[in-house]
């Protein structure tokens, strides 16, 4: 079928609904041009389907053509709720002088790196080696061999644009020149260059495995780095995962360090108090651009969430304050909301930029207020206290408008207020569902509808977790939901695929795939002990060891075996916004071994820490999440198993061990039939009864249990002791 038949047939299929992103149109408002990425069904790339440029998505359609035309590859990366993307795409992939240069003298390949981390990774290496940065937009070009010579990030459309002295326009024509007449120098320097990314994404072999002296040193140097004033790393902009938080957490609780619990606590505080944690609506935009946590990126994503609940619900159980389990709250009924497909998935983001009034689309706008618009949303009283409470100002502290946060404590502000600390909070849970019920009807960001595995996995961790630790059946079954929406429809020949998006399974699962949906089911099972979410995770771990490990060396690849060849087959290890697959594959296998004594499990483990030995010991800063498995494999969490005879309830039990932070500690609350029945496969549950017919409670650890107990007061001395 041509290409021209493709593209009237999926007019056909997208309807009279379909509006094409673009302002090329004609008098009937349909578009002027049409490329290859219509075809798609990333919304990154249905972006960009209606610009002049003649886009390709990534594949040999593209690298064949380059080949044969004898033109390099302009490689652009980015993805949906991008805000500089839509700015690069406007200013040059929708002018038509630039568009025109592109199409005469490259082949265009338009990645969405929410759908290819592979290429997006292999790539933003390469441009950090030539650069020292990164980010998205991502611009690289690359030989017809897939081999970059040059690339950077967003590019002004003309010299002198944005105080740019070369714009992208100028920059496409001296590449293109280097091309024609200086090919063996951009010939060398693509070798060069794809042999250092080889180097950046194959960690150096590791000697022995690494010790507790490696933790810490970094919480040392989180330390050292530490904003003693608005937490966090210190300087902006400030990301929710540039602290560990969690080993921090861990760390007190081992140690007694009162800084480390100081650290964590002040940094959950101000991140809850700031503009990045959406006030009136909950969940997280995905940074700060201020030290403060107060005017952020607007851009939500799925992962930042589901990373943060889990901190919020160990912040509570750690410290306490309930401040931190609202939030967790917030944020869980955020997704709830807001980013749940009906058939129980989750979707991957929302936007930076909205509408205005006046049809542009602008970054926040959607979020921000004035105190006109307050005083007309509540009258002049609700909105005296809402200035009051969330910091509007006349002039605002974005762009003319206002980025609500809680500049004060609210227990202080209610006696200047003239109101009492619960009169407060009762007024402020009547302003933020008028402003939220009001915000509804501005229009909305862009919703990113596609369901990424990975951080659909990520997010059943938050609901289940949270599920037990809140005490919420709903939280529970949302979980179970999103994983049965995994399993029933993103699976093929049992592995997973990476994305879900109009009624499609596409792409080859990853690493981070197989990995955070394992992690996903183990908590589900933690949280249920329904039997059937831990055979899942087996199998799920089986496909890692069969298609992507490395049984020489240890660790995993990024990759299957029978994936696409790239010019480097990645093992990924350290964090980004992500924790690294390798990481939570890590703590998988601790996990699995502890619930099934199976020591092969820990084994493999142990190969895959020492894999990554020397690059941990050189930066350990950078492991956040592989950190959290080296902490439980250098000092092995406990199993907590409550059984209860038929018909008993376990809540006298399980109530006390809710708020306890117990980092690794699954709390798995069983009745006897239903430890005899997992008993039958998993030896930890074997002779776990309900002693003398009552509740019974058992802390095993290492496959070595205590003394059975029946009541609460001896399980939580149990606890204290070991």
């Amino acid at each position: 079928m041509t290409l021209e038949r493709q593209i009237r047939k999926m007019i056909r299929r997208r309807g009279d609904a379909y509006r094409p992103r673009t302002r090329h149109l004609d008098d009937k408002g349909q578009a002027i041009y049409t490329n290859r990425l219509f075809l798609e069904s990333s919304p990154y790339l249905i972006q960009h389907a209606h610009n002049p440029v003649d886009w390709y998505p990534w594949g040999d359609e593209a690298f064949a053509a380059a080949g044969r035309m004898d033109r390099p590859v302009l490689l652009s990366v980015g993805y949906a709720t991008c805000h500089w993307c839509h700015v690069m795409e406007e200013e040059s992939f929708e002018d038509e002088e630039i568009a025109g240069y592109i199409n005469a003298n490259y082949i265009a390949v338009k990645v969405d790196r929410e759908e290819r981390p592979d290429v997006d990774a292999i790539y933003m290496s390469a441009v950090q080696a030539i650069t020292g940065r990164g980010g998205w937009p991502m611009t690289v070009w690359l030989t017809p061999d897939r081999e970059p010579f040059y690339g950077g990030t967003y590019f002004p459309a003309r010299d002198g644009d944005r105080g740019s002295p070369v714009g992208f326009l100028t920059l496409l024509e001296k590449i293109r020149s280097s091309y024609d007449d200086k090919r063996e120098l951009v010939d060398r320097s693509a070798g060069e260059l794809s042999r250092a990314v080889r180097r950046m994404l194959a960690p150096a072999a590791g000697g022995r495995l690494p010790m507790a002296e490696v933790l810490e040193r970094a919480v040392s140097s989180g330390k050292t780095r530490f904003d003693p004033v608005h937490g966090g790393i210190a300087g902006a902009p400030k990301f929710p995962s540039s602290l560990p938080i969690r080993l921090l957490l861990r760390h007190h609780r081992r140690t007694g360090d009162t800084q480390s619990l100081n650290m964590a606590a002040l940094t959950l505080e101000k991140m809850a108090a700031g503009g990045m944690n959406d006030q009136v609506g909950g969940g997280f935009h995905r940074y700060s651009t201020d030290e403060r946590w107060q005017v952020p990126h607007f851009e939500k994503m799925l992962y930042d969430n589901a990373l943060l609940v889990p901190a919020y619900i160990e912040g509570w159980q750690a410290t306490g304050n309930e401040r931190f389990r609202q939030v967790a709250i917030n944020t869980l009924d955020y997704v709830a909301r807001e980013m749940t497909s009906p058939e129980g998935g989750f979707y991957s983001a929302t936007d930076a930029d909205s509408l205005t009034p006046s049809g542009h689309r602008e970054e926040g706008w959607f979020f921000t207020w004035t105190a006109e618009e307050l005083d007309g949303v509540l009258g002049s009283d609700d909105a005296r206290i809402a200035a009051a409470v969330y910091g509007v100002a006349a002039g605002g502290n974005f762009e003319g408008r206002s980025v609500l946060f809680l500049p004060r404590v609210l227990d202080h502000l209610a006696a200047d207020l003239g109101l009492s600390p619960v009169g407060l909070a009762s007024a402020v849970e009547r302003i933020n569902a008028a402003l939220y019920a009001h915000r509804l009807q501005r229009p909305a960001p862009l919703r990113d509808e596609k369901i990424l595995a990975a951080w659909n996995g990520l997010m059943i961790s938050a609901f289940a977790r949270s599920g037990f630790a809140l005490d919420d059946s709903d939280y529970l079954d949302r979980a179970g939901r999103a994983a049965e929406f995994i399993l029933d429809r993103m699976v093929a020949n049992g592995r997973l695929k990476r994305s879900f998006k109009d009624g499609l399974a596409r792409g080859n699962g990853f690493l981070d795939d197989h990995a955070f949906v394992a992690a996903g089911l183990l908590d589900l099972f933690e949280a249920t002990a329904e039997l059937y979410w831990l055979t899942r995770a087996v199998e799920l771990d089986r496909v890692l060891a069969e298609d992507f490990e490395d049984t020489e060396n240890g660790g995993f690849f990024m990759t299957a075996d029978d994936h696409e060849v790239l010019i480097v087959r990645e093992k990924p290890a350290l964090d980004g916004a992500l924790p690294s697959g390798n990481a939570v594959a890590l703590m998988n296998l601790l996990r699995l071994n502890a619930l099934t004594l199976d020591p092969s499990y820990l084994k493999r483990a142990e190969q895959g820490f020492v894999a990554f030995s020397t690059v941990m010991a050189a930066n350990p800063s950078a492991f956040g999440e592989m950190l959290l498995a080296l902490d439980d494999f250098l000092h092995p969490p406990r199993q907590v198993i409550i059984v209860t005879p038929a018909g008993a309830d376990a809540r006298r039990f399980a109530d006390g061990l809710r708020p306890v932070f117990l980092p690794g500690s699954p709390a798995m609350i069983v009745t006897e039939s239903k430890a005899a029945q997992l008993s039958r496969r998993f030896p930890l549950f074997k002779e776990k009864r309900a002693a003398g017919g009552q509740t019974t409670a058992y802390v095993c650890q290492n496959g070595a249990c205590q003394l059975p107990v029946s009541t609460g007061d001896a399980l939580m001395q149990q606890l204290r002791a070991s």
